[in-house]
């Protein structure tokens, strides 16, 4: 009777879909899609408009000027020019110094917090408790620490150092005050990496002698490759675009060292008024972070 049923279910010609029923999924995807092209797609298409103007909110006139702002970029004798690629050569610092930490130390960390040990949730949750704060909290915060007439961080190591005003403690004091800020985060998407790595392939590379170091080499690692190349991706974006601390904390000092291209691009914008010449640097920006996004694809495809 059972294989009776079986074989007239198989024999049944499948049920096609109708055609109204095609349009579902669009259809939840709708408001997603409305907030994209409104809010990111739309904005994108603008600023594109506005970076080949000379424009200026406050005024009324606002001639087109075709690529000349992007020109000017490139253009020694401009006014922007140097002031931009010095913004430009700061978020490299930034970014080349900031991002080796928040990889490897955040992976060390979630080795540390995936065996099992008493106490094991609480230091999860004392290393992540920093990521909840604001960055102008965290900033400000930081600034009065490492203040040299009235911070504690000075007091306590007994030295007088300008940490938000000289080289190269600024950078010292960006980078680790980042670092200690945003390493919980990086440490809990190692964390989940783990829990998804199958326990055979533990067992399975004990059977066959492994230590500890092979274990990490041949089956952690390999394991997290998807959630390493996520991870690099999304810090080396985020270190890009650090605009919060450098404003915060040290304003761009000394003589605008550590002024970070969004730092610049802001300035220009909506200080000096000059959106158009903002615009174009954003998209300049833009383009070498997608730039290094796909040398990091490739880069991580290769190791694969």
């Amino acid at each position: 009777m059972v294989s009776l049923t079986l074989k007239g279910a198989a024999s049944r010609p499948a049920t096609a879909v109708p055609r109204s029923g095609r349009a579902t999924p669009y259809l939840f995807l709708a408001p997603y899609l409305l907030l994209f092209v409104v809010f990111v797609l739309a904005p994108a298409i603008f600023g594109i408009w506005i970076s080949l103007h000379d424009w200026d909110y406050l005024l009324e006139a606002r001639p087109f000027v075709g690529l000349d702002n992007y020109t000017a970029l490139l253009d020694p004798a401009s006014a922007v020019y140097a002031d931009f690629w010095m913004s430009m050569r700061a978020t490299g610092i930034f970014t080349l110094f900031s991002v080796p930490f928040l990889v490897v130390l955040p992976l060390g960390l979630a080795l540390l917090l995936h065996r099992p040990f008493r106490g094991r949730t609480f230091f999860r949750g004392l290393f992540f408790a920093p990521y909840v704060l604001g960055v102008a909290v965290v900033s400000l915060m930081w600034r009065l620490l490492l203040d040299p007439n009235l911070g504690l961080v000075d007091w306590l190591l007994g030295t007088d150092i300008g940490w938000t005003t000289s080289l190269p403690w600024a950078w010292v004091a960006l980078v680790g005050v980042t670092v200690w800020w945003t390493i919980g985060f990086n440490g809990v998407i190692y964390l989940a990496g783990m829990q998804d790595i199958p326990r055979d392939l533990y067992d399975a590379a004990k059977v066959d002698g492994a230590g500890k170091w092979a274990e990490f080499r041949h089956v952690t690692l390999p394991g997290l490759r998807p959630v390493a190349l996520f991870v690099v991706t999304t810090t080396i974006l985020a270190s890009a675009n650090m605009f919060g601390q450098s404003y915060l904390l040290t304003q761009g000092a000394p003589g605008g060292e550590t002024r970070t291209a969004i730092y610049y691009i802001l300035d220009q914008g909506l200080s000096q008024y000059k959106m158009g010449s903002a615009a174009a640097m954003s998209y300049v920006l833009t383009l070498a972070l997608i730039l290094v996004s796909v040398i990091n694809f490739r880069l991580f495809r290769r190791r694969s």
